[in-house]
């Protein structure tokens, strides 16, 4: 009776997954095609909700970050990547530095014994989201870069899914127990295979909109991302895991919250790019 209930619950959840699937992915390919600040506005409004979550975990755990310098950190490096590309990025993470180290030292007193940590934080969060996200944008304004990232992210997508469906039906040996119980080496070399070919399938049906690309430059970009954009999402578990929190939030039934569902694309937008600047 119990595995009976467990497996309607999975199924439940699977249910709400493919749901947010369908109402999400036709509106995520119209403001890629749509490009421009439509497209960077989504992203820019994305990060920040991200960052919010991210800045909300750790308060679970004690720490007090600054929410404000957070989250508009975030903002600004995505705005100034929009603007400027990478011209200025220096001088923005410059400024979140000074800004973050200043926050801290103002409001350190009894009440607040890790000022250090805090600050850490809070660079850390406008880095790990606004900097690494931002390369989503970096993506969109390479030549054919809605094609581009039509191929980079349906790649996460599609390892992410396969991931889930082999763990499921084979997994057995755990991945990181410790980090992500669900998560299972059978899944995880799925997850390699699914995305792995559906880079493949992806250029080779995108062939004439990225004529750049053959096939297998796909696979070789399907697997690389395979490998390495999962450690976002143990990246993100781990983090959880350390302050008991399940999800980064509830926006997104059956995926939990934003962070949730970008972690993985952080990761492979960054190594996308440099791959794309390198095989184009």
């Amino acid at each position: 009776m119990e595995n009976f209930l467990h497996r309607m619950k999975l199924d439940q959840m699977l249910v709400k997954r493919l749901l947010v699937v369908i109402i999400l992915t036709p509106l995520g390919i119209l403001a890629i095609n749509a490009g421009g600040w439509i497209f960077n506005i989504t992203i820019i409004m994305i990060l920040g909700i991200a960052a919010w979550e991210f800045w909300r975990i750790f308060t679970r755990g004690g720490f007090h970050p600054s929410r404000l310098i957070l989250i508009l950190s975030t903002v600004a490096i995505s705005l100034v990547r929009s603007l400027f590309e990478f011209s200025g990025s220096e001088i923005i993470l410059g400024l979140i530095i000074l800004a973050a180290m200043a926050d801290q030292t103002i409001r350190f007193g009894d009440e607040d014994q890790s000022p250090a940590l805090n600050f850490c934080i809070t660079v850390t969060g406008a880095l790990y989201i606004g900097f690494l996200g931002s390369y989503m944008i970096s993506i969109r304004m390479l030549e054919n870069g809605n094609w581009l990232l039509l191929l980079i992210l349906p790649i996460v997508w599609m390892a992410d899914g396969g991931a889930y469906l082999i763990g499921r039906l084979f997994g057995k040996r755990k991945l990181a127990a410790k980090v992500s119980p669900n998560k299972t080496w059978e899944g995880y070399f799925g997850g390699v295979a699914f995305g792995t070919l559906g880079g493949g399938l992806l250029t080779y049906f995108l062939g004439a909109q990225i004529s750049l690309f053959s096939p297998l430059y796909g696979l070789f970009i399907g697997l690389i991302l395979s490998l390495v954009s999962p450690l976002g999402d143990l990246g993100e578990s781990m983090i959880k895991r350390q302050f008991g929190v399940k999800d980064s939030g509830k926006l997104l039934p059956g995926h939990g919250g934003i962070l949730d569902r970008i972690d993985s694309w952080l990761w492979a937008s960054f190594i996308g790019y440099y791959l794309l600047l390198i095989l184009i």
